[in-house]
């Protein structure tokens, strides 16, 4: 229990024997940690109780603070100030805190429960290689998944790979078309960035035939429709649905092509799944479900065949499931993925990792299946982002504007040598090693300046501002770990030391301020985990992380560990020291970063 559930309680307590006549709920507690203008370490708010107690602030604030002081274990002293009573907790309280905690390395972690949640992330294309766009796609999604996990669920990370539908089409049509035989191994590159090129030449072709369309006099919109690369491509889709074995035959080589370069990508960004789904394994289940809503008339088909949804009842508008010429949409395969995925694990939440752009499409696919009686519709949840710009602007993959993922990581390592190289900082490491910090570096920049921000909003990603060892960045926290790494070396202290060897020290010592404010933030850190689980935000973990590291610099500017004034003193300061690296640790591991202990 958290020192802020422990004082809800013994406020419950008190509340009930003082006011044994008036039925007080725990619920009504506000405990929040004391603003840093005012004494004491927690507050309970009095202004909830004053119409149920009939009494003045002041009154209940005397009444409670005598009480609790009086007759717990917690606090040594109280502080009224206009309706907020701030308690100020033991120091033998923290000191004990410090002991029980300072070597646990899964602090602030949940027990496992039987709940079951799915993350599904990523989610590419295979008309393209992995692009800077599904970055924060991909590190919202993975940490969510671990966040979660550390709060007890189960969690399955799925990738529901988008294989099928016109946008594939597209670009095995441009490589029929203008490839003359290219693969690979004969063009030098990655197979996805291969077959991202032919996707961007699709649209080039498809370009300049409208233009030359209209400029014979025909209207832009009918140009679009007669484009004979945009028919093919269309064709080609209809034959895939149906089976051709040649197309299927083209299809299978070109995305296996994108998934030797897939996994290559997801290796270096350090991604993984416990569950890969492809659309085109749960396309036909969906018009299944189709085809089960039409008998329901829950589904409508319109003249030329299509089938609709009407959700106007709903407050929104109609929604296409089925094209006119049998072949499917997106909505077709998110119906038979969504029913898939409940059917095989049972799962309690099934979260989507959609961009914003999406809000409606998710909202549309969780009415559906609740029209069609689905037990899966109660679960689906949108982990809605916004979207990521660069200062140069927004990237667009038709038009070739997009920024690759594998040239954002070469880049960001290279930002990490320039900067480490610069500061003179390469000394004593082997070549080796510093390989290996360049990377642990650059992608905890990366990683980090994606995930500090609310997904709710969107956000202009600076490669040069996301390093910066001063900066709310991923470097200045690793800067802070690595620090307290070379103290606890020079005091020959392991990171996970034996706790025993403390407790004779460290017993009855009275704690500065700053020492306490440290372990104020050390022991809120499961409300944190809590809140950002259930906020779905990882920023606040983040933030959390930043501060605290903050803190540590502060501290330890302000206080010699080597030099304490007393040994307990020393030894108290250390396990501060221990406990803060492994909560920098934990947290930083949940979004995929890690801490070097040498910079």
């Amino acid at each position: 229990m958290t020192l802020a559930s422990q004082i809800k309680h013994a406020a419950a307590d008190a509340l009930k024997h003082l006011y044994p006549e008036v039925a007080t709920d725990i619920s009504m507690i506000g405990v929040n940690q004391t603003k840093p203008e005012f004494s004491g370490d927690y507050t309970i708010v009095l202004f909830p109780f004053l119409k149920l107690l009939k009494q003045k602030p002041d009154v209940i604030g005397k009444l409670l603070g005598d009480y609790l002081v009086a007759k717990t274990e917690l606090f040594t002293s109280y502080e009224i100030v206009s309706g907020f009573l701030n308690l100020t907790v033991k120091d033998a309280w923290w000191v004990n805190f410090l002991l029980n905690h300072f070597t646990d390395t899964h602090y602030g972690e949940r027990n496992k429960t039987d709940r079951r949640v799915m993350i599904e992330y990523s989610s590419p294309n295979t008309n393209k290689p992995l692009h800077f766009g599904h970055m924060r796609n991909i590190f919202l999604g993975a940490a969510m998944a671990e966040i979660l996990k550390a709060n007890g669920n189960q969690v399955v990370k799925a990738n529901l790979i988008n294989d099928r539908g016109i946008h594939i089409c597209k670009s095995m049509i441009a490589w029929m078309k203008y490839g003359n035989g290219a693969t690979p191994e004969k063009a030098g590159i990655k197979g996805d960035h291969l077959v991202g090129d032919y996707y961007v030449k699709f649209n080039d072709e498809y370009k300049q035939e409208i233009a030359q369309l209209v400029a014979r006099g025909m209207d832009e919109k009918k140009a679009e429709k007669e484009s004979s690369i945009m028919r093919d491509a269309q064709d080609l889709l209809v034959k895939w649905e149906a089976g051709d074995t040649e197309v299927r035959k083209l299809w299978e080589m070109m995305n296996g092509w994108v998934y030797l370069g897939f996994d290559e990508s997801y290796k270096r960004l350090g991604i993984s799944f416990d569950k890969v789904y492809h659309e085109s394994e749960t396309y036909l289940l969906g018009k299944k479900i189709v085809e089960e809503g039409l008998r329901k008339k829950v589904l409508f088909k319109k003249e030329d065949g299509s089938v609709w949804v009407d959700l106007k009842e709903d407050g929104l508008d109609e929604k296409l499931l089925l094209r006119g010429d049998g072949t499917s949409v997106y909505m077709t395969q998110d119906l038979g993925t969504a029913k898939l995925k409940y059917d095989e694990f049972k799962l309690n939440q099934s979260v989507y990792v959609i961009a914003d752009e999406q809000n409606y499409h998710i909202q549309v696919l969780k009415l559906i299946m609740k029209k069609l009686g689905e037990p899966c519709a109660d679960g689906i949840y949108h982990l809605s982002y916004g979207m990521v710009e660069l200062p140069t602007g927004r990237m667009k993959s038709r038009e070739g504007t997009v920024v690759d993922a594998d040239d954002m990581v070469s880049e960001m390592i290279n930002l990490s040598r320039e900067q480490t190289e610069q500061s003179g900082k390469t000394e004593g490491f082997s070549q080796e090693e510093l390989t290996k910090l360049y990377d642990t570096i650059g992608m905890g920049a990366l990683k980090f300046y994606l995930l500090r921000v609310d997904p709710k909003k969107k956000m202009i990603f600076d490669p040069k501002e996301s390093i910066d060892l001063h900066g709310y960045t991923a470097t200045f926290i690793q800067y802070a770990h690595a620090r307290i790494c070379s103290i606890l070396r020079k005091e020959k202290v392991s990171l996970t030391p034996d706790c025993t060897k403390f407790q004779s020290f460290v017993q009855t010592t009275e704690l500065l301020p700053l020492e306490k404010k440290i372990m104020l933030a050390l022991e809120e850190y499961p409300v944190i985990l809590s809140e950002s689980a259930s906020e779905f935000n990882p920023s606040s973990i983040c933030n959390y992380s930043f501060q605290l590291a903050q803190m540590f610099n502060t501290f330890y500017d302000a206080h010699s560990i080597s030099k304490a004034e007393s040994e307990e003193k020393k030894q108290l300061r250390l396990m501060i020291i221990v406990m803060t690296a492994s909560i920098l640790r934990h947290a930083m591991n949940l979004m995929g970063i890690k801490l070097p202990e040498k910079m």
